[in-house]
């Protein structure tokens, strides 16, 4: 497929979202942000339709998954253009892998049924599709794109708030750690706990809430609901969270994640997608 230039999808000088509407959060705020989520514009409607114009069609990725992947899945081929597709149990609880067109290792998880976002009421239920099970699954793709193995520490899963996503189908970014975020949180690796509370410094300008999640590989864990639950504030506002899971090493036989929520705002950041960096510099030697 032939682009005249590389386009990212992109909320600037666009009208707000409905969230927008909410209410000051009481969290505590940080500065501005760094930057907003970017997926491929031309990417993504040139696999929906090579003629079509690159504009912004926020149901792109659903369009993608459920058209092109799941009806390849259905006629006995390989998914493309997604890289995997997981539907162990079922279509409702599926979720499929797709390589984004930003960054060299970007990995994009998916659900095959219908789920607007992190505000969906469907992602604390028990039957919620195991998108952060399947997402860290898929660090092995970002790897594999880098040709290294990556620590814990420095790979990342991150979902934005309806403040700062270009599509309307959930979608996790799974990518590289930014490296002065890495740094600073394993640093402060001792000092997590069960409980939600206020990091001491800021992160990409911003004082998220962080709190420690023991668990090897995410499947038995659930960070919508433990962010909905437990975050002051969070379950009223879903719509303007971002959440975060980091892989850590909180000992050599305690591996786990470190879990980052903050509630965005128009134009001062606060978005999940802040803390990664998709040219993976935390692979390069040193």
């Amino acid at each position: 497929m032939m682009m005249k230039q590389r386009e990212h999808w992109s909320e600037r000088g666009a009208a707000p979202h409905p969230a927008a509407a909410r209410p000051p959060s009481p969290r505590v705020r940080g500065e501005k942000g760094r930057r907003r989520e970017r997926i491929g514009a031309a990417f993504l409607v040139g696999l929906i339709s090579p003629a079509a114009p690159a504009r912004a069609d926020r149901l792109a990725l659903w369009t993608i998954v459920h058209d092109r992947c799941l009806a390849n899945l259905a006629a006995h081929k390989p998914p493309d253009p997604c890289v995997s597709v997981a539907l162990d149990g079922g279509e409702a609880e599926g979720v499929a892998i797709l390589k984004d067109l930003v960054g060299k290792a970007q990995h994009l998880a998916i659900p095959t049924r219908r789920i607007t976002g992190i505000e969906s009421p469907d992602l604390p239920a028990p039957d919620a599709p195991p998108v952060w099970r399947e997402a860290w699954k898929a660090r092995a793709l970002v790897n594999a794109r880098l040709g290294a193995d990556l620590p814990r520490g420095a790979l990342s899963i991150a979902v934005n708030s309806s403040l700062a996503r270009s599509q309307d189908q959930l979608h996790l970014h799974v990518d590289c750690l930014a490296p002065d975020i890495a740094a600073a949180l394993a640093g402060y690796k001792p000092f997590l706990t069960a409980d939600w509370h206020v990091l001491p410094f800021a992160l990409a300008g911003r004082r998220y809430w962080a709190r420690r999640l023991d668990s090897t590989d995410l499947a038995d864990a659930a960070p919508f609901r433990l962010l909905a639950e437990g975050a002051p504030g969070a379950r009223g506002a879903m719509a303007v969270e971002s959440l975060v899971a980091v892989g850590a090493d909180f000992s050599p036989d305690a591996p786990g994640f470190i879990l980052l929520a903050d509630q965005a705002e128009l134009g001062q950041g606060g978005h999940g997608e802040d803390l990664q960096d998709h040219t993976c510099a935390i692979a390069l030697p040193r």
